[in-house]
């Protein structure tokens, strides 16, 4: 039998509810499939701050260091954003992608046929979307130096290296080649010198991968394409910001934020974690969308543990569930046979994922 272990960060706000979820479904689906997880329990974010004086304890560092993969819920919320930036959740979550050098962002986007009515945008528009947002996740401007700010005046740095801008190619082209086989780069290489390196840096790259399609794009031209006509994507590159906010717009093809997932690797352990935030208006009403945590769960078994059948099983659930008209409050006016609690909807597909036969 093979273990696992699994640092369990739930962070603020509905983490907890939502990863209480996905260690459900997890469970479910290690019963059935000759697995075992084994889970430590680690703080990060406001309630590290609030026990520790620290949004990121070295002993989180350690635990996830010695884990196989983390399983992140969310951080932050109003309560803490008077404190100083360097205390702040968002400033700890920083950290930690940095201590862990996870370089790499996967955040697919995918709409479910049975939610083709829950984007704003028209059905024939979405219908098929399948895409990957590859970004960049430490560095770029949200780390590059100088940085600060003074009465008048506020200033940061976007800085990339070769060698970064290299790497995280190699990942947005390795994950075309089992797609589609076509990248689009995305950058401001018209205005901005470090974008031109991008774009010669990526061509580079390209070299080494004859079979795949290589597409550039500036980023204001990709965000308007992206609800124009989202199926032209298959995998998108960027840097960290661009990447920031395209995947949030990507998330809303599908409807909800509180579908989609990502994976965030590079070194030993991977981060797993919704790509939605802490939500603190509606923690602990128990309407929180689990989904996109328990399908952050089933990537982290494609892609840290190479347990792709339990994957597969769990992606079926979720699919089975909102095929049988499951839905959380978020998606509930399209379609629904039921409206479900956080708790409920984890249930029901800890339920699918059981009987899976895929």
């Amino acid at each position: 039998m093979a273990t696992y272990k699994i640092a369990l960060i739930k962070g603020d706000g509905i983490g907890p509810e939502i990863i209480d979820e996905a260690v459900k479904v997890l469970d479910a689906v290690a019963a059935c499939s000759g697995i075992e997880f084994n889970y430590t329990e680690a703080l990060m974010g406001g309630i590290a701050y609030d026990v520790h004086g620290d949004p990121l304890p070295q002993e989180t560092i350690t635990t996830a260091m010695n884990s196989d993969a983390v399983l992140f819920g969310a951080i932050g919320g109003e309560k803490w954003d008077n404190l100083p930036r360097e205390k702040r959740p968002e400033s700890g979550l920083l950290r930690f992608r940095k201590e862990l050098g996870v370089f790499a962002n996967l955040r697919p986007a995918m709409v479910f046929d049975e939610l083709i009515n829950a984007s704003s945008l028209k059905p024939e528009i979405i219908k098929g979307v399948d895409l990957m947002v590859v970004r960049e996740l430490i560095g770029g401007i949200y780390f590059g130096e100088p940085k600060g700010r003074d009465e008048n005046k506020g200033w940061n740095t976007m800085v990339y290296t070769r060698s970064e801008i290299t790497r995280i190619a190699h990942v947005a082209f390795k994950s075309a080649m089992e797609r589609d086989k076509r990248v689009c780069s995305i950058d401001k290489a018209n205005v901005l010198d470090v974008s031109q390196l991008w774009r010669e840096e990526v061509e580079e790259v390209a070299k080494e991968y004859p079979e795949v399609q290589l597409t550039h794009m500036y980023v204001d031209n990709a965000a308007m394409q992206l609800i124009r006509d989202p199926k032209q994507f298959d995998v998108m590159l960027t840097g960290n910001i661009f990447g920031d906010i395209l995947s949030d717009e990507a998330s809303m093809l599908s409807g909800s934020i509180g579908l989609l997932p990502s994976a965030s690797v590079g070194n030993k352990v991977g981060v797993y974690e919704p790509i939605h935030g802490s939500a603190p208006d509606i923690a602990g009403q128990g309407i929180a969308n689990p989904i996109a945590t328990i399908s952050s769960a089933s990537m982290m078994l494609r892609y840290a543990f190479n347990e792709i059948e339990a994957a597969d099983k769990i992606d079926c659930a979720i699919a089975q569930a909102l095929k049988e008209g499951y839905r959380t409050k978020d998606i509930s006016m399209f379609d629904a046979k039921e409206v479900c609690s956080t708790s409920e909807m984890g249930s029901i597909i800890a339920n699918y994922t059981a009987k899976c036969k895929h």
